[in-house]
């Protein structure tokens, strides 16, 4: 079978930028603008991840600077015109932050980015504390995988284990992690399975399957006398 997918904690940087819930406005803009990043994690105590503030969060300062909204707009947007006045992290914050254990795979941490249309996610241990951080481009670097590391890792957990008696006769084949299967097997049934199976491989494109079936089961040494 597949081996244990990559988690969270494969991939991400450990070294993290934060900043604490008093951090100044103008302190959080610098640092943004140091470390080139988009967002900050803000944390108290040890490293306790309290919330995420981002450019998103400092932008209505400045698209309300000059306060020419109506009073309908204000109504409509208050979260924005509240953080418009702020002058701290905790004032200027996202909170509970979206955050993901390290343990979590690539996968759900994909799909937590996905559906909260975030691009980035603090990383934290089960009390709450700061381990790291996952980016989108972090999420992406299991598709540099080698193509020969992906063919082996193919040929051993899922050739092997799904056509042990034709696996010598199942030629694979990976370019730029597209996984080609050529040859006969004598279950058909099973093609689909080994798709689905390889798909779930680290760092796997896309499978092209091109398995016929076999009239008869291979004949071994003995059986040919």
């Amino acid at each position: 079978m597949p081996e244990t997918p990559h988690i969270v904690s494969d991939v991400m940087t450990q070294t993290v930028v934060a900043v604490g819930r008093n951090a100044q406005f103008k302190e959080i803009v610098r640092t943004m603008e140091q470390w080139r990043v988009s967002a900050l994690p803000v944390l108290e105590g040890e490293g306790r991840v309290i919330g995420v503030v981002s450019e998103a969060d400092l932008l209505p300062k400045e698209e309300f600077h000059e306060g020419d909204m109506g009073l309908y707009e204000q109504r409509q947007r208050l979260p924005d015109v509240a953080k418009a006045g702020g002058l701290t992290a905790e004032e200027l914050m996202s909170t509970p932050a979206i955050t993901v254990h390290s343990d979590a795979t690539l996968a759900q941490a994909a799909r937590i980015m996905a559906v909260r249309h975030v691009k980035r996610l603090p990383v934290i241990d089960g009390e709450g504390m700061l381990q790291g951080i996952v980016s989108r481009a972090d999420l992406l670097k299991v598709f540099l995988r080698p193509d020969e590391q992906i063919e082996e890792e193919v040929r051993r957990t899922v050739i092997a284990y799904l056509f042990p008696a034709f696996s010598h006769a199942i030629h694979v084949n990976v370019r730029e992690g597209v996984v080609t299967l050529r040859g006969q097997i004598h279950d058909t049934s099973l093609v689909s399975v080994a798709a689905r199976l390889i798909r779930a491989v680290e760092g796997v494109v896309d499978v092209e399957s091109h398995l016929t079936g076999a009239s008869a089961t291979p004949t071994g040494p003995e059986d040919a006398r």
